[in-house]
Protein backbone atom coordinates (compact mmCIF):
# COMPACT_ATOMS: atom_id res chain seq x y z
CA UNK A 1 0.00 0.00 0.00
CA UNK A 2 2.81 2.40 0.89
CA UNK A 3 4.53 1.87 -2.45
CA UNK A 4 1.27 2.54 -4.31
CA UNK A 5 0.92 5.86 -2.50
CA UNK A 6 4.48 6.79 -3.48
CA UNK A 7 3.79 5.94 -7.12
CA UNK A 8 0.57 7.98 -7.06
CA UNK A 9 2.50 10.89 -5.56
CA UNK A 10 5.14 10.62 -8.31
CA UNK A 11 2.46 10.73 -11.00
CA UNK A 12 0.81 13.81 -9.52
CA UNK A 13 4.09 15.59 -8.91
CA UNK A 14 5.41 14.73 -12.37
CA UNK A 15 2.30 16.30 -13.88
CA UNK A 16 3.02 19.51 -11.99
CA UNK A 17 6.65 19.51 -13.22
CA UNK A 18 5.47 19.22 -16.82
CA UNK A 19 3.73 22.56 -16.42
CA UNK A 20 6.38 24.15 -14.21
CA UNK A 21 7.05 27.83 -14.83
CA UNK A 22 10.50 28.79 -13.60
CA UNK A 23 11.33 32.48 -13.33
CA UNK A 24 14.64 33.39 -14.91
CA UNK A 25 16.50 35.39 -17.53
CA UNK A 26 18.03 34.40 -20.85
CA UNK A 27 20.86 36.79 -21.74
CA UNK A 28 21.77 36.82 -25.43
CA UNK A 29 24.89 38.26 -27.03
CA UNK A 30 25.73 38.14 -30.75
CA UNK A 31 28.06 39.91 -33.16
CA UNK A 32 26.51 40.68 -36.54
CA UNK A 33 28.12 40.89 -39.99
CA UNK A 34 27.06 41.67 -43.55
CA UNK A 35 25.08 39.44 -45.89
CA UNK A 36 26.70 41.17 -48.85
CA UNK A 37 23.69 43.30 -49.69
CA UNK A 38 23.76 46.56 -51.62
CA UNK A 39 23.04 48.67 -48.51
CA UNK A 40 25.88 47.22 -46.40
CA UNK A 41 27.07 48.04 -43.80
CA UNK A 42 23.61 49.44 -43.01
CA UNK A 43 21.42 46.61 -41.76
CA UNK A 44 18.18 45.71 -40.05
CA UNK A 45 18.04 42.88 -37.52
CA UNK A 46 15.54 41.13 -35.26
CA UNK A 47 15.91 38.58 -32.44
CA UNK A 48 12.86 36.79 -31.07
CA UNK A 49 11.68 33.68 -29.21
CA UNK A 50 9.50 30.89 -30.56
CA UNK A 51 8.33 27.72 -28.87
CA UNK A 52 9.47 24.30 -30.08
CA UNK A 53 6.62 24.14 -32.60
CA UNK A 54 7.59 27.49 -34.14
CA UNK A 55 4.88 29.61 -32.51
CA UNK A 56 5.87 33.22 -31.82
CA UNK A 57 6.49 34.02 -28.14
CA UNK A 58 8.21 37.38 -27.84
CA UNK A 59 10.43 39.82 -29.74
CA UNK A 60 13.60 40.70 -27.84
CA UNK A 61 15.32 43.09 -30.24
CA UNK A 62 14.27 44.78 -33.47
CA UNK A 63 16.49 47.36 -35.12
CA UNK A 64 14.22 47.99 -38.07
CA UNK A 65 11.81 50.73 -38.97
CA UNK A 66 10.62 51.58 -42.48
CA UNK A 67 12.42 48.56 -43.98
CA UNK A 68 11.16 46.02 -41.44
CA UNK A 69 9.05 44.27 -44.09
CA UNK A 70 12.28 42.79 -45.47
CA UNK A 71 12.71 40.78 -42.25
CA UNK A 72 10.38 38.23 -43.80
CA UNK A 73 10.80 35.41 -41.27
CA UNK A 74 10.18 37.67 -38.27
CA UNK A 75 7.20 39.23 -40.08
CA UNK A 76 5.68 35.82 -40.77
CA UNK A 77 6.15 34.59 -37.20
CA UNK A 78 4.52 37.64 -35.63
CA UNK A 79 1.76 37.82 -38.23
CA UNK A 80 0.71 34.21 -37.69
CA UNK A 81 0.49 35.02 -33.98
CA UNK A 82 -1.93 37.82 -34.83
CA UNK A 83 0.43 40.65 -33.87
CA UNK A 84 2.56 41.63 -36.88
CA UNK A 85 5.96 43.15 -36.01
CA UNK A 86 5.18 42.99 -32.29
CA UNK A 87 7.90 44.66 -30.21
CA UNK A 88 6.25 44.72 -26.77
CA UNK A 89 8.99 45.36 -24.17
CA UNK A 90 11.66 44.74 -26.82
CA UNK A 91 14.79 46.73 -27.55
CA UNK A 92 13.91 48.58 -30.72
CA UNK A 93 15.26 51.27 -33.01
CA UNK A 94 15.96 52.32 -36.58
CA UNK A 95 18.22 50.76 -39.21
CA UNK A 96 21.75 50.27 -37.92
CA UNK A 97 24.54 52.11 -39.74
CA UNK A 98 27.17 49.48 -38.92
CA UNK A 99 27.67 46.05 -37.40
CA UNK A 100 28.65 45.24 -33.83
CA UNK A 101 27.73 43.29 -30.73
CA UNK A 102 24.01 43.16 -29.95
CA UNK A 103 22.64 42.17 -26.56
CA UNK A 104 19.13 41.47 -25.33
CA UNK A 105 17.30 39.45 -22.67
CA UNK A 106 14.28 37.21 -22.38
CA UNK A 107 12.39 37.15 -19.08
CA UNK A 108 10.67 33.85 -19.81
CA UNK A 109 7.37 35.51 -20.71
CA UNK A 110 5.41 35.93 -23.92
CA UNK A 111 4.53 39.28 -25.48
CA UNK A 112 1.36 39.52 -23.35
CA UNK A 113 3.37 39.17 -20.12
CA UNK A 114 2.39 35.54 -19.41
CA UNK A 115 5.14 33.39 -17.86
CA UNK A 116 5.85 30.50 -20.21
CA UNK A 117 6.04 26.86 -19.18
CA UNK A 118 9.43 25.22 -18.75
CA UNK A 119 10.22 23.63 -22.11
CA UNK A 120 12.45 23.84 -25.16
CA UNK A 121 12.41 27.13 -27.07
CA UNK A 122 14.05 28.62 -30.15
CA UNK A 123 16.07 31.82 -30.31
CA UNK A 124 15.51 33.19 -33.82
CA UNK A 125 17.73 35.80 -35.49
CA UNK A 126 17.33 37.53 -38.83
CA UNK A 127 19.42 40.20 -40.59
CA UNK A 128 19.37 41.79 -44.00
CA UNK A 129 21.18 44.65 -45.73
CA UNK A 130 19.16 44.61 -48.95
CA UNK A 131 15.52 44.92 -49.99
CA UNK A 132 15.12 41.15 -49.77
CA UNK A 133 15.48 38.25 -47.36
CA UNK A 134 18.91 38.07 -45.75
CA UNK A 135 20.35 35.56 -43.29
CA UNK A 136 18.54 33.74 -40.51
CA UNK A 137 19.71 31.55 -37.63
CA UNK A 138 18.03 29.34 -35.03
CA UNK A 139 19.49 28.35 -31.66
CA UNK A 140 17.77 25.97 -29.24
CA UNK A 141 17.57 26.62 -25.51
CA UNK A 142 15.79 24.99 -22.59
CA UNK A 143 13.85 27.07 -20.08
CA UNK A 144 13.81 25.25 -16.75
CA UNK A 145 15.10 24.98 -13.21
CA UNK A 146 18.70 24.39 -14.31
CA UNK A 147 20.96 27.30 -15.27
CA UNK A 148 23.11 26.78 -18.34
CA UNK A 149 25.25 28.65 -20.85
CA UNK A 150 25.55 27.84 -24.55
CA UNK A 151 28.08 29.07 -27.11
CA UNK A 152 26.80 27.91 -30.52
CA UNK A 153 29.06 27.76 -33.56
CA UNK A 154 29.26 30.81 -35.82
CA UNK A 155 26.83 31.02 -38.72
CA UNK A 156 26.56 33.56 -41.57
CA UNK A 157 25.92 37.07 -40.14
CA UNK A 158 25.82 35.81 -36.53
CA UNK A 159 29.01 35.02 -34.61
CA UNK A 160 30.29 34.91 -31.01
CA UNK A 161 26.82 33.92 -29.87
CA UNK A 162 26.22 33.26 -26.17
CA UNK A 163 22.95 32.14 -24.61
CA UNK A 164 23.02 32.26 -20.82
CA UNK A 165 19.92 31.07 -18.93
CA UNK A 166 19.91 31.83 -15.20
CA UNK A 167 17.05 31.04 -12.86
CA UNK A 168 15.51 32.90 -9.94
CA UNK A 169 15.33 29.73 -7.81
CA UNK A 170 16.39 30.56 -4.27
CA UNK A 171 18.72 28.52 -2.11
CA UNK A 172 16.01 27.55 0.37
CA UNK A 173 12.95 25.68 -0.86
CA UNK A 174 9.82 25.89 1.35
CA UNK A 175 7.71 22.79 1.93
CA UNK A 176 5.67 22.16 -1.20
CA UNK A 177 2.53 21.49 0.83
CA UNK A 178 2.41 25.19 1.63
CA UNK A 179 2.62 25.55 5.42
CA UNK A 180 6.40 26.21 5.36
CA UNK A 181 7.08 24.04 8.44
CA UNK A 182 10.33 22.82 6.90
CA UNK A 183 13.01 24.27 4.65
CA UNK A 184 15.87 22.56 2.83
CA UNK A 185 19.10 24.28 1.89
CA UNK A 186 20.92 24.57 -0.37
CA UNK A 187 18.34 23.50 -2.91
CA UNK A 188 19.44 22.99 -5.65
CA UNK A 189 22.65 21.65 -4.11
CA UNK A 190 25.67 19.56 -5.03
CA UNK A 191 25.51 16.87 -2.36
CA UNK A 192 24.80 17.74 1.27
CA UNK A 193 21.29 18.95 2.06
CA UNK A 194 20.26 20.40 5.43
CA UNK A 195 16.68 20.16 6.67
CA UNK A 196 15.42 22.77 9.12
CA UNK A 197 12.31 22.25 11.21
CA UNK A 198 10.98 20.97 14.53
CA UNK A 199 10.44 17.37 15.68
CA UNK A 200 12.35 15.77 12.80
CA UNK A 201 13.09 12.14 13.66
CA UNK A 202 14.25 10.84 10.30
CA UNK A 203 14.73 11.46 6.59
CA UNK A 204 14.19 9.13 3.64
CA UNK A 205 15.21 9.95 0.06
CA UNK A 206 13.75 8.17 -2.96
CA UNK A 207 14.46 8.48 -6.68
CA UNK A 208 11.66 8.98 -9.19
CA UNK A 209 11.12 5.22 -9.53
CA UNK A 210 10.23 5.04 -5.83
CA UNK A 211 13.45 3.31 -4.80
CA UNK A 212 14.87 4.33 -1.42
CA UNK A 213 18.46 5.49 -1.90
CA UNK A 214 19.27 7.11 1.47
CA UNK A 215 17.96 7.32 5.02
CA UNK A 216 19.17 9.51 7.86
CA UNK A 217 18.42 9.96 11.55
CA UNK A 218 19.95 13.44 11.51
CA UNK A 219 18.82 16.61 9.75
CA UNK A 220 21.43 16.22 7.03
CA UNK A 221 21.21 13.94 4.00
CA UNK A 222 24.24 13.13 1.82
CA UNK A 223 23.65 12.63 -1.93
CA UNK A 224 27.25 13.32 -2.92
CA UNK A 225 27.62 9.94 -4.65
CA UNK A 226 24.24 10.06 -6.40
CA UNK A 227 23.62 11.17 -10.00
CA UNK A 228 22.41 14.68 -10.75
CA UNK A 229 18.65 15.03 -10.91
CA UNK A 230 15.43 15.39 -8.93
CA UNK A 231 14.76 13.36 -5.79
CA UNK A 232 11.98 13.22 -3.23
CA UNK A 233 12.70 13.44 0.49
CA UNK A 234 10.25 12.29 3.15
CA UNK A 235 10.68 14.34 6.34
CA UNK A 236 9.42 12.22 9.21
CA UNK A 237 8.18 13.63 12.52
CA UNK A 238 6.35 12.03 15.45
CA UNK A 239 3.08 13.33 14.00
CA UNK A 240 3.35 13.17 10.21
CA UNK A 241 5.54 12.76 7.14
CA UNK A 242 6.06 15.57 4.62
CA UNK A 243 7.41 15.04 1.11
CA UNK A 244 9.56 17.63 -0.67
CA UNK A 245 11.58 17.64 -3.86
CA UNK A 246 15.31 18.26 -3.85
CA UNK A 247 17.53 18.91 -6.84
CA UNK A 248 21.12 17.72 -7.10
CA UNK A 249 23.13 19.63 -9.68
Amino acid sequence: MGRKLWILFFVCLSASWVSAQTNGTLAITVTTSSTGGNYAPKNIVAIWIEDSSGKFVKTLLAYANTRKTHLNTWEASTTIAGSAFNTADAISGATQSSHGTRTCQWNGKDYTGKLMADADYKVQMELTDKNATGNTATFNITKGINAHKLTPVNVPSFSSVTLNWTTSVTGIDPEITGNKTFVIYPNPGTGLFNVLGEDIIGLEVKDLSGKTIRTSRTQVVDLTNQPKGVYLISIQTSRKSVIQKIIKD
